[in-house]
């Protein structure tokens, strides 16, 4: 057991005279946040963080099913309706999967056309971003047909070989490349999709060195879901997201980051991120869970949204506009 010296402890009490030591060398101010008495250079000034915060909504994504979470977006009709609720309360973009019949992803301009183009008749300045996954046979084709259509200003190109879950999920070298090439060809913003630090060195060793790609790109960073940078407690979720985002830094110091709310992480990740000054993908794309502790499931897109943008509030940066949105976006285009 550990013994204490009170007797040294007393006599040291008694020589200070029962005092604290205190000098206000900067009197009559007490503490200062912003300069200092001896000198006139700044100190904490404000920090780089913007002041406006992306928030894209993912509508439905490519994973989850009704017996996952019974809410789930499936028709086309669904998903654009549910597109539209979040886009009327203010959403920045929102990002665009179509399912066929049976609720499952599928590669279809029909379907695409459905959704996206009455809310780009009904919204002229909003940016649409979709995923392209040529999986099955004939697919490529329906991608290049769905490009040139000029439906999507971006689309992601996911950098990655990993099991999703019990699936493995794995982008070749030339299809990848090909895909960039193919997106640029027709007009569009590839997104840099990264599920882990490594996928952040496989677009910079393909796609940046390579010179396909110019900073500033945009990037996505999906963390959290089985095969990702794993967030199963909240200290490996602060550093998976940040060796990511200095990754990234390291080869793009200027490119725009947005995280996706994904996994058990799901808002808790999303906070970090505008938190760190980066912008936000909530959505039932990417989780069907509301909060890493509970087992709440999203009730809607726009629930989440709404929780998105009340996250903005509270840390000062209010929800950027579609048109920001859409600045922020060519900002990033290559050429």
């Amino acid at each position: 057991m550990v013994k204490i010296d009170w007797d040294r402890v007393g006599k040291g009490v008694a020589r200070e005279n029962e005092r604290m030591i205190w000098r206000p060398y900067g009197a009559p101010i007490v503490l200062d946040l912003e300069h200092s008495a001896f000198h006139d250079a700044p100190i904490s000034v404000p920090w780089n963080i913007p002041e406006t915060l992306a928030v894209s909504v993912a509508i439905t994504g490519a994973f989850f099913r009704r017996s996952q979470n019974p809410n789930q977006p499936y028709t086309p009709d669904e998903i654009r309706n549910s597109a539209r609720e979040c886009l009327e309360a203010g959403a920045s973009t929102v990002h665009i999967h179509v399912r066929d019949d049976e609720g499952y992803n599928v590669l279809s301009l029909d379907r695409f056309q459905q959704v996206i183009a009455p809310l780009k008749k009904d919204y002229p300045d909003l940016s649409v971003d979709g995923c392209l996954v040529p999986a099955l046979e004939g697919e490529w084709a329906e991608m290049k047909r769905v490009l040139a259509t000029g439906l999507l200003d971006g689309a992601p190109i996911n950098t990655t070989t990993t099991y999703i879950g019990d699936s493995l999920f794995s982008k070749p070298a030339p299809v990848m490349i090909e895909k960039v090439r193919l997106i640029l060809e027709n007009g569009g913003i590839p997104e840099i999709a990264v599920y882990t630090d490594a996928d952040v060195a496989n677009a910079d060793r393909f796609l940046i060195k390579s010179g396909l790609i110019k900073g500033p790109a945009f990037w996505l960073i999906l963390p959290a879901l089985p095969g990702c940078s794993p967030m199963e407690n909240p200290r490996q979720m602060v550093e998976g997201l940040m060796r990511t985002v200095t990754t990234i830094r390291d080869v793009d110091p200027d490119g725009v980051i947005m995280v996706c709310a994904a996994g058990r992480a799901s808002m808790y990740v999303a906070t970090l991120a505008a938190a760190m000054g980066l912008h936000i993908r909530v959505g039932m794309e990417d989780t069907y869970w509301l909060w890493p502790h509970r087992d709440d499931r999203i009730q809607s897109n726009l629930q989440t949204f709404e929780l998105g943008a009340k996250l903005g509030e509270v840390l000062g940066r209010r929800v950027a506009t579609r048109q920001e949105y859409t600045d922020m976006l060519r900002s990033c285009a290559q050429g």
